[in-house]
């Protein structure tokens, strides 16, 4: 009989068909089995409809500015008070939190993947190609990533955080493509690696077809982690006015700017300082328990 891709399934011998569960339906229960990735992934669904749902229930813009009420504290009319310009600060926590997550996201996909292909490759190929790929790899572990970012920020202007996005993607990528390759040397010594090269089928073919997917469990928790990092550097980044730039907001340029009043009018600090400590935790969360979850010895996410 056929298997589909998602089940596997054995005749017995008094012809019952038993299926086994995919491993995505097998992660997905260990995953949600451990309460720090249930309490994960519900914090960080509320995070993400927070940002994206939130702002329609707000009467105010991020762009909107009440000039009758400037630094004033929590009320009916502002929920999480006002800035100095009069900005609604609910609408430019939640327009800060919007970009930080994007960003997050964006460059957490592009530096897996990127880890990916540079890592196969290298570890399928070797020779020249492996020489060169380690050679780019060590290069761009030994430069100072926060300085070059910084040099390159008059480049992300208004309207150029795409751009922004890639080139944190590319310092976030190194230590994974290392790792990716010791697994891509041991991979393609398999059989179904070998039978593939004996039929005559493209070497790239074989790498997006077997190599990677069988690391499919590493890059996941290398994203979701990755996530918490391009969060955290492009916060770090904005607050000394080398990331996102005005007139956009973000969780960092929020963070610098409420860091001038935190002192006598807290609400423009305190409100996206707990909402960046929280969205952080909660990724790190997620990821710590998907990786217990691909983990068939780890002990930690039955529980």
């Amino acid at each position: 009989m056929t298997l589909s891709d998602e089940e596997l399934a054995e005749e017995l011998s008094d012809g019952t068909v038993v299926r086994a569960p995919s491993r995505a339906r097998v992660v997905s229960r260990r995953f949600f089995a451990s309460t720090q990735g249930r309490i994960g992934f519900a914090v960080l669904a509320l995070m993400f409809l927070l940002a994206f749902a939130g702002p329609l229930f707000s009467p105010w813009t991020y762009t909107d500015k009440d000039f009758t009420a400037f630094l004033q504290p929590p009320s009916a009319r502002h929920w999480f008070g006002t800035l100095q310009t009069g900005a609604d600060v609910f609408a430019v926590t939640l327009r800060g939190m919007q970009k930080s997550l994007v960003v997050g996201l964006l460059a957490a996909l592009v530096s897996t993947a990127l880890a990916a292909i540079v890592g196969a490759f290298a570890g399928y190929f070797m020779g020249w190609t492996d020489r060169a790929l380690s050679w780019v790899t060590d290069l761009l572990l030994v430069l100072p990533a926060f300085l070059i970012l910084a040099i390159l920020s008059p480049l992300f202007g208004a309207g150029q955080w795409p751009l922004f996005v890639i080139m944190l993607a590319l310092f976030l990528w190194m230590v994974t493509s290392k790792i990716v390759r010791g697994m891509a040397i041991s991979i393609k010594q398999r059989e179904y690696v070998q039978a593939a090269r004996y039929m005559g089928v493209p070497p790239v073919r074989i790498i997006f077809r077997h190599v990677i997917p069988n690391m499919s469990s590493l890059l996941i928790v290398d994203a979701t982690l990755n996530v918490s990092s391009a969060i955290l550097t492009e916060t770090s980044l904005s607050y000394f006015g080398f990331g996102i730039q005005p007139p956009d907001v973000s969780f960092g340029t929020l963070i610098a700017d409420g860091s001038k009043t935190a002192v006598y009018a807290p609400w423009t600090f305190w409100f996206v300082a707990g909402l960046l400590v929280i969205t952080v935790l909660a990724v790190n969360l997620v990821g710590d328990a998907l990786r217990d979850a691909f983990d068939p010895s780890s002990s930690r996410s039955e529980r």
